[in-house]
């Protein structure tokens, strides 16, 4: 069976859970059929800056060109399917690009169903080809690949799709996220980012659905009764939704007490979450919630709110919290912080949750729903 893969948001989305999927699993599937079978996958790109997923054999690239809008699933790749003749072909962003007709057979993976369930918090031009796109992608794909049970449930009940249809492959932290010297890790904050104290710490953007006002209202209660004085740490680059958080810490008085870091790189997040006194998620929904995962294999005591894929996801290696609650998350946080036998058991058992996710098996896992359909 010869795979093709549309591999463009390895490098579109790179630092996004979208992203971060498409470029480990290319690069794990490659690894997996290398040896045997090279022939079997060709990943499928706009350009030519596939250095950047660090594979040395070019010819597993098929240059597939780009120039006009829906050009490239109306015309350029299902020519490129024929003509390399492809088996089956895999879309890692939502379906969105899938080729139009039916040249081969179909797989898509379905991150999450965020327009449907937080419509509110989506761009109009993406929730307007979301909803528009997905019932059409949904019917005529052969399979669907989902990241978390929860994922799949919400296929089930909000779309309709069968269960049969639908396999649960688990994302995992990239190899980057593991224990730092902790010494060294607050002194790069020092030098980088001018975080001088220790901090509480929240990754993934300033979206309404991360509901960091929650967070922000926890902090600030908790604050004033820690023996030790914490700083909350928030990276994320700015946009309309920074500026709402921005004011609100700036309404507060809390400016020298939140420290907005700015975008920051794959490179820098290992040494932020190592720095980290604690590592919270108050997310209202996700599709599987990566940074959870990536502070949890950094060894961070994290805790993360009790709805969604996140329980499912951080299993017994996180803390759990309502988050409609700011009170309780002041309690946990209050715990976490003044109990370092506790936080030290807590970064503990991350360790070992994250350590049950990796990129080979989610290959190995999309490779089984690529053999079954051949």
């Amino acid at each position: 069976m010869r795979i093709g893969i549309d591999a463009r948001a390895a490098i579109w989305y790179r630092g996004t859970g979208i992203g971060t999927y498409t470029y480990q699993l290319c690069r794990h599937l490659y690894e997996l059929y290398h040896a045997d079978a090279p022939e079997r996958l060709r990943l499928f790109w706009p350009g030519e800056e596939y250095r950047h997923l660090h594979i040395a054999q070019e010819e597993i690239f098929r240059l597939v060109e780009q120039n006009r809008e829906r050009f490239w699933e109306e015309v350029h790749i299902p020519q490129a399917i024929q003509q390399e003749k492809i088996d089956l072909y895999h879309v890692p962003q939502n379906g969105i690009g899938l080729p139009t007709g039916k040249v081969c057979k179909l797989v898509v993976t379905i991150h999450d169903l965020i327009p449907y369930i937080c419509p509110e918090t989506v761009g109009r031009g993406y929730l307007r080809i979301f909803l528009e796109e997905m019932p059409r992608i949904l019917e005529r794909v052969d399979h669907i690949i989902a990241p978390s049970c929860c994922t799949a449930r919400d296929l089930m009940q909000i779309t309709g799709v069968p269960e049969e249809k639908i396999t649960v492959v688990y994302e995992a932290a990239e190899p980057n996220y593991r224990p730092l010297d902790k010494g060294q890790a607050r002194a790069y904050m020092r030098e980088k980012f001018g975080v001088t104290r220790p901090y509480v710490l929240y990754v993934g953007g300033f979206s309404p659905r991360k509901n960091l006002r929650l967070l922000i209202h926890a902090f600030q209660q908790v604050r004033r009764h820690l023996p030790e004085e914490h700083c909350l740490v928030l990276p994320g680059k700015q946009s309309k939704e920074f500026s709402d958080i921005e004011i609100m810490v700036s309404s507060r008085g809390l400016q020298e007490h939140v420290h907005f870091i700015g975008f920051v790189g794959v490179d820098d997040l290992p040494w932020i979450y190592n720095g980290a006194s604690v590592f919270v998620y108050p997310s209202l929904y996700e599709g599987f919630g990566l940074p959870p995962v990536e502070a949890m294999a950094c060894g961070t005591p994290t805790v993360v709110a009790n709805v969604a894929s996140l329980p499912e996801v951080a299993g017994d290696g996180a803390m759990l919290f309502s988050p409609i609650r700011a009170e309780q998350l002041e309690e946990i946080l209050y715990t976490v912080l003044t109990d370092p036998a506790l936080a030290a058991a807590l970064g503990e058992r991350g360790l070992r949750r994250a350590a049950s996710f990796s990129w080979r098996q989610a290959a190995l896992s999309t490779h089984d729903v690529f053999a079954r359909l051949s």
